[in-house]
This record gives structure tokens, sequence and C-alpha cells, in this order.
């Protein structure tokens, strides 16, 4: 985290997220919890990710500032949620072998989630740290999955009812399913039409054993009532709704379309 002195401090947080086909920040007010900048970014896979991150320095000065804090959030699916019991620091690849592609060669962290007595291994992306290293000097990093994963599980808290949230991208979508502060299962999906959306998500309902017609399937993300994958789930899904986002969205003075797109990064 980058250090401060009480006269030098600015009050300002810089929250990044970072992906292979883009890159989104946001600028909060730390001393009047205000986001005073939130931007989105499209890459285009053909050009190298250091020289697209370069134009995006370039083309926003306001990631040039300083700032109080940096986070910068990896926005991958290379990540597994292992119990601190199962725990083995020496061991962080051998986590990853059974949901992806791992090498010898790649970088392994993790991100401790002590609430939830349990860590999130993750393959950060490499080069994203080193060139942003020569822009921030220090900052903090997680998978963006951890924050994602930590907020859903907080509003599980007292729900008797297993309760299913839905994060949905433009290429893939994330299944949390949470009971009462216990993480029931984390998945990702690919998927090009609505109609891999839906079928990924009542095949994942049927392996554990929910109702479509009694569960509660909430869904964030780039999502709207008129989104083609919310129209083709609603058929499917009795109880089923964008969620809650107004609070959220009140307080940083955002539109709901807004906080649920952006919802991991105004909660990192």
């Amino acid at each position: 985290m980058t250090t401060a002195t009480i006269a030098s401090k600015n009050y300002k947080k810089l929250s990044v997220q970072v992906a292979l086909n883009g890159l989104s920040f946001c600028v909060f007010d730390t001393l009047n919890g205000n986001v005073l900048d939130i931007q989105e970014v499209k890459f285009n896979y053909t050009q190298s990710l250091e020289d697209q991150l370069w134009r995006t320095f370039v083309d926003f000065s306001t990631l040039t500032k300083p700032y109080d804090e940096v986070m910068v959030l990896h926005d991958n699916s290379l990540s597994t949620f292992v119990p601190k019991p199962l725990f083995e620091e020496d061991f962080l690849g051998g986590y990853l072998q059974y949901n992806t592609k791992v090498f010898e060669s790649d970088f392994f962290a993790y991100d401790e989630m002590s609430t939830y007595d349990m860590n999130n291994v993750h393959v950060p992306f490499v080069n994203v740290n080193n060139f942003l290293i020569d822009q921030f000097g220090e900052f903090d990093y997680k998978n963006v999955n951890t924050v994602l994963v930590s907020r859903l599980l907080d509003l599980s808290k007292n729900k008797e009812e297993k309760q299913v949230y839905v994060h949905l991208q433009e290429t893939h979508f994330e299944i949390v399913i949470t009971h009462n502060l216990k993480l029931l299962l984390y998945n990702s999906f690919e998927y090009k039409t609505p109609e891999d959306f839906v079928y990924y998500l009542l095949f994942t309902l049927e392996q554990l054993q929910l109702n479509p017609e009694t569960v509660s399937v909430f869904l964030l993300g780039k999502i709207s009532e008129d989104n083609p994958c919310f129209e083709i789930a609603y058929r499917y899904i009795r109880n089923i709704s964008l969620l809650d986002v107004s609070a959220l969205a009140t307080n940083y003075s955002l539109s709901q379309t807004e906080a649920l797109q952006h919802y991991i990064l105004l909660n990192s």
C-alpha cells in the first residue's frame, strides 16, 4: 500500500480492474465517501496488452495522479478457493491444476479471506503488475473474485435459504452459491449465446439440487432486464431478479446500471 504522511495525504484511492479485453478504474474520495470518476476502456485482442495499458495511461491523466492507496484487481478465472485447514503455501500451483492449465513457470499468489476461513489461490497477470510498478511504485493487488465472493458472502448473513448469484460479463459469467456465510459453490463459465448461458445456469442448479421454481437467483454485472440472458433465464427460473444495488448507487451517486456493472470495483 502506498504510504503517505498526514500532510501529504490527498484522501483519494484508485481501484483498477484489468482483464485481457479491457480495463476499468474508479477514483474514490475517501474523505467524503464519493466516487470522483469511473471509466471503462476496451482492449483489442490483436494488440499487446502492455501497449494498450500504456495508451490508456496516456489517454486518462487521472491514472497518473498521486493516490494514498492503489488497488489492482486481476480479472481472470485462474483462481480457486481453498479452505484454511487444507491450505499450504508451498503448494499453490497444486490447488489450481484441477480447474485450469498451469505451468511451473507461472507465478502464483493468494488472497487471504480470514473472515471466511479460506484463501483464494490465483495467477495474476505478471506483465500487468510489472507495468503498473513503473506507474505507481507500490500497490496492492487481488484477484477480482476475492472481492466478488467476499461481498456476496456478506450478503448471505442470516439467510436461511440458499442464494444463487450470477455475475455476468460479455464473454463469461461467474456463479456463486451461498448459504448463511458459507460458500457452497463458485464456478466460471464461458458463453457465446443466451442459450449457452441458461444451459450452464440450469445445469448448475440441477447439480446442487436447487429447484428453479423456488430458489432465489440474483443477477449482477453487465446485465439489465432487457438483456437476452435475463429474458431467457426468466422463462425457466421463477424467482430471478437483478441484485438490489440501490444503496450502493445512492451512496456513490451512480445509476443502478453503473452500480451493477461496476459492483466489484465499487466494493474494492
